[in-house]
């Protein structure tokens, strides 16, 4: 039995993105904006403030969106993110997580520069004095 569910942890965690069994657990895109939007009430007041201006932009800029690939992995991802948030009393003390690195090898060059402004931008929240970038060893990402 052991080796059956070792066999099976692994099957699941190797197999390629299914499209069709992803869409059966997506939300349409209006429940998973205000589940999100709901989700920030319990985040302390700066990290609300820059998780709604941010998820609000996300989902106006991908609104004209046609590709249905492209779809189904936006709105996987913000599930992604809304199923890590914390709820309850845990809310208050959530400070974050750590970016994978292999997602970040994955990135294009505009979602890089995405993120370096996403972490200015939080910089700024939390140390309105924080160096600017050269000087605390950040290099911005080169454009191409």
């Amino acid at each position: 039995m052991r080796t059956t569910l070792l066999r099976l942890a692994e099957s699941v965690s190797s197999r390629p993105l299914n499209l069709r069994e992803t869409s059966a657990a997506l939300l349409p895109p209006t429940p998973l904006y205000r589940r999100i939007l709901r989700a920030h009430r319990s985040l302390p007041p700066e990290m609300r403030s820059l998780g709604d201006d941010y998820v609000k932009a996300e989902f106006r800029r991908h609104k004209e969106v046609a590709n249905k690939v492209h779809i189904i992995g936006f709105l996987s991802q913000w599930k992604m993110y809304l199923d890590e948030l914390p709820s309850g009393p845990d809310a208050e003390r959530f400070s974050g997580k750590k970016l994978d690195p292999t997602v970040l090898e994955k990135m294009s060059a505009e979602q890089l520069g995405q993120l370096y402004e996403l972490m200015n931008a939080t910089r700024n929240v939390y140390n309105p004095n924080a160096p600017p970038d050269e000087a605390a060893g950040v290099v911005p990402p080169k454009s191409s």
